[in-house]
């Protein structure tokens, strides 16, 4: 994959069950090991257009950092590293049958709220780079 996707998509509301998952131990822990931060409570969802859908399905075969639960309540996720203007930040692609959205939307975690520190409202198009894949 080319290290310089630009991915383009309209920030809409989520499913709320983000916070508790980006809260757990095991996930603040192996956020930090493999991204360097811990996220904030939550995701941003981000709704991408059909063309894109291909590119973060090829996500999930691509060698990035993974998610690995301690025990099978949860589920695995890759996550892939993405850059916001300056901010470090990551697309979180749980495995297929446990999304809690369909295909054209992604999850985006980050140590900050990234709606407060972009100053961001439902319907506003957010972009953001691709990183650390290869």
């Amino acid at each position: 994959m080319n290290k310089k996707i630009i991915i383009a998509g309209k920030i809409v509301s989520g499913a709320k069950q983000a916070a508790f998952f980006t809260q757990l131990d095991w996930v603040q822990e192996q956020c930090m090991q493999k991204l360097g931060f811990k996220p904030f409570p939550g995701t941003l969802n981000v709704e991408i257009q059909n063309e894109t859908i291909m590119v973060i399905e090829a996500l999930r075969q691509a060698e990035i950092p993974e998610l690995e639960p301690p025990d099978s309540n949860f589920c695995s996720a890759k996550i892939c590293p993405v850059t916001i203007d300056d901010l470090q930040a990551a697309i979180v692609i749980p495995e297929e049958e446990v999304s809690a959205h369909g295909k054209n939307i992604i999850e985006i975690i980050s140590n900050v709220r990234l709606k407060d520190v972009l100053s961001l409202t439902n319907g506003d198009i957010l972009s953001f780079k691709l990183s650390g894949i290869g």
